[in-house]
């Protein structure tokens, strides 16, 4: 697809719903050309459709999360000149605990003391209380989700048959990314979500927790494609992708940092040098 017809879709999906999106990288490492990526698609879009980005610090994971990690974050993105209303997760526990009550209130919800490999839904009916070393569950519905990602289309996910009924908040007593982000989105009013193929797998399972949540009108969705290591690999923090730090050391640019990320993420043909600015000329 040309991304220059991407606005003129998403416009005409939202028709004059506020767009509102967000970047949210997790606070368990350092950013790299991978997040580069999504920040060009995040504020190239909203630039071009007069929107505004929410930059939500996922820092949901306590065990991994690091102080460095989010000065460096931010610093990066002062660097990159992109900037947006400031959001942390772990300065929303009682919106997580207030979901939480509301789903078990309506009965999605169940005390589960499997191993992770095991569960297979075989605590939902023995009505285990809370206790330490027990995991939250989300009772998932057996109805299929199908709808429309902006840029791949029709889409079709059978959340029950490809995971079950998954965790929301797990036996260390920390909210699990699900929760989180649908939490999230509801509470700062996210209608548009852009984030790489890796994670559009989660939008079935997102959907059915914000129906459960009463959200009658979730956002819509955009995946972009991912940066990939010469074996293929999705780049990532895990596999010591280079971070946009090592890259300033480097010499690199805000601007040749930017193009290159959009030559990765397939918004230019050839490698060009960006101000944050100009994203929005990527959509034109």
């Amino acid at each position: 697809m040309d991304p220059r017809s991407l606005p003129t879709r998403i416009a005409a999906a939202f028709a004059g719903r506020p767009l509102r999106t967000r970047f949210a990288p997790s606070v368990t490492g350092h950013l790299h050309l991978g997040h580069a990526v999504n920040a060009v698609y995040v504020w190239g879009l909203a630039q071009a459709l007069e929107g505004e980005v929410v930059l939500r610090l996922e820092d949901h994971d306590r065990g991994r999360f690091r102080p460095e990690y989010e000065r460096s974050i931010l610093d990066d993105l002062d660097w990159l000149g992109l900037s947006g209303s400031r959001s942390r997760q772990s300065d929303h526990d009682d919106r997580y605990h207030d979901a939480a009550r509301r789903l078990a209130a309506a009965g999605r919800t169940y005390y589960c003391d499997c191993a992770r490999k095991q569960c297979a839904g075989g605590c939902r009916d023995r009505g285990l209380a809370e206790a330490q070393g027990r995991a939250l569950r989300f009772r998932i519905t057996r109805e299929a989700e199908q709808f429309e990602d902006l840029r791949l289309g029709p889409q079709a996910q059978d959340p029950a048959g490809e995971l079950g009924d998954f965790v929301l908040r797990d036996v260390q007593g920390q909210w699990t990314y699900q929760h989180c982000v649908v939490a999230d989105d509801i509470a700062e009013e996210i209608t548009l979500v852009i984030r790489g193929v890796d994670i559009l797998e989660s939008t079935g399972r997102q959907l059915q927790l914000q129906r459960a949540l009463g959200h009658s009108t979730p956002p819509r969705y955009l995946h972009h494609p991912l940066v990939t290591d010469a074996s293929g690999r999705k780049l990532s923090k895990k596999e010591f992708a280079k971070s946009l730090g090592d890259l300033r050391r480097e010499g690199w640019t805000p601007e040749r940092v930017l193009g290159e990320a959009a030559f990765l993420g397939g918004l230019t043909e050839h490698r060009t040098e960006l101000t944050a600015g100009e994203l929005r000329s990527l959509f034109r």
